[in-house]
């Protein structure tokens, strides 16, 4: 393990020296059971879907707490029906494409979610312009729908009319989502512009649009740049932030860190920038710093070292996974875990609580850094068991007590399994079933199913032998 260095976070807290946060790890393993010389097992995938361009973030729909409001509206319920958009058994899965559908905007870059049910025998070929209609188009018999994109069907304004963001979409440019699966709805992250321009996170409702009844209607189910900032949204008593920051970069991870600290019950949610600056987002309160720009290692201008795959459409992004509890490893209970492409490394770090005059919010107490040669570009990370019960951190981005992680290598098309400590437990060389090679294309993001038997990847560029393929989901097993 790579010791992190001491930082001044914003005047509240330092960032200690990563040795003394976990307890004097060791440095992380790289050639337990498969290892990392070059001979590691294969984990071969069948091909679920192709004609995805950008094919980024991605996570199973999966099961929403039985109390939670998806499962409990009864506008809403009727959306996680079989052969719905949020049918538990479909995965969501991001692009770059419109797929034919007219830009809401066209300022900002094109962008989608696309709900698709991989239970099929066949490999789904999707049609690059079935959108043009708008709105939750569908195809290819339902087993592919939109569930947002950057159209006019989706923009905040339809139940945010009052909102400062309501001219934004559901997604432009998507590179990450995090599910509440607990006590909310689905939160993506997009870079609408790029990298080094504004981000934008969204709240959205199984339509796609932004959240209906907002906690607070100045910004609705959009946060972007510094349209949604505490302080400047409305909120009784409230005159600043409480750590200075916005979306001032591409959003290019999320996770759900839960409840609020402050006691409201309100959902938090983090934000990884493309500047190395991370957010947290308030419901109600609105948008706050947590760490300054720089603290992960920055994706601005890294373009050429990313992509691998010939195209240049294909925005660098990274991981996120949140630890909520401590079980039998004796870790501090709240660790955000962030991967580094280009420093072929995962960042942790550790959170606490800070009282401000605007507000208790989030704080990063520590942070350190594993370093290991089983990592080569690692662009995305999903629990290997996922936090999917509880009724305050249920998401598809929260670990469940001592789970391991899986690290998606863009760099080699490998898959690692690491411990919380950094430990690297095996590693997986993606394979096709049908033995054939992958060519130029390149992992982009990962995803385990809830019960953790299943591993969903995306790849761009092209799959040899395989038309229409620019853009793909495989399937894999578990490991």
């Amino acid at each position: 393990m790579k010791l992190g260095s001491k930082k001044n976070f914003c005047g509240i807290v330092n960032l200690a020296i990563g040795v003394l946060l976990l307890g004097g790890l060791t440095i992380a393993q790289a050639q337990d059971n498969g290892g990392n010389d070059g001979k590691q097992p294969a984990l071969r995938g069948r091909i679920v879907a192709v004609g995805i361009p950008g094919a980024s973030a991605i996570t199973p729909v999966g099961h929403f707490v039985p109390t939670g409001p998806i499962p409990t509206l009864a506008n809403l319920k009727p959306f996680i029906q079989p052969g719905q958009v949020l049918d538990p058994v479909r995965i969501l899965v991001g692009s770059n494409s419109n797929f034919g559908a007219a830009l809401a905007r066209a300022d900002e870059r094109e962008g989608s979610f696309l709900s698709i049910d991989p239970t099929g025998p066949s490999t789904l070929v999707i049609p690059a312009d079935f959108a043009s209609a708008g709105g939750q188009a569908s195809t290819l018999g339902g087993s592919v729908q939109v569930y947002t994109a950057n159209n006019a069907a989706f923009l905040n304004s339809i139940e945010n009319p009052s909102a400062r963001t309501g001219n934004f979409t559901g997604v432009s440019n998507p590179l990450g989502i995090s599910l509440n699966w607990a006590f909310g709805r689905l939160w993506p992250a997009n870079a609408p512009t790029g990298l080094a321009g504004i981000g934008s996170s969204t709240i959205l409702d199984p339509q796609g649009w932004g959240l209906k009844g907002a906690p607070n209607a100045n910004f609705g189910g959009v946060y972007a740049d510094n349209l949604a900032n505490r302080g400047t949204v409305g909120v009784a008593g409230v005159t600043g932030q409480a750590i200075p920051g916005g979306l001032n970069t591409g959003a290019v991870g999320t996770a759900l860190l839960g409840p609020s600290p402050d006691g409201s019950g309100k959902a938090v949610f983090v934000v990884m920038e493309a500047d190395g600056s991370i957010v947290q987002e308030h419901t109600l309160q609105g948008l706050d710093g947590l760490a300054p720009p720089g603290t992960i290692s920055p994706l601005l201008g890294e373009r050429d070292k990313i992509d691998g795959d010939g195209n240049p459409g294909v925005t660098p992004r990274l991981g996120v996974v949140f630890k909520w509890e401590t079980i039998s490893n004796g870790l501090p209970p709240e660790i955000l875990y962030i991967s580094e492409p280009l420093e072929n490394r995962i960042a942790a770090l550790v959170l606490t609580t800070a009282t401000t005059a605007n507000g208790k919010v989030f704080a990063v107490s520590t942070v350190s850094r594993f370093s290991s040669d089983a990592l080569n570009q690692p662009v995305d990370l999903t629990p290997v068991q996922m936090e999917a019960t509880d009724v305050h951190f249920a998401s598809n981005s929260t670990l469940d007590g001592d789970s391991d992680f899986y690290v998606a290598n863009r760099g080699n098309n490998t898959i690692v399994r690491m411990t919380q400590t950094g430990d690297v437990v095996s590693v997986r060389q993606i394979t096709r079933a049908d033995g054939m090679p992958f060519g130029d294309a390149r992992v982009n993001g990962i995803a385990t199913s809830q019960d953790g038997s299943v591993i969903w990847v995306t790849v761009t560029g092209h799959l040899p032998g395989v038309p229409h393929s620019t853009g793909a989901v495989l399937e894999l097993p578990a490991f």
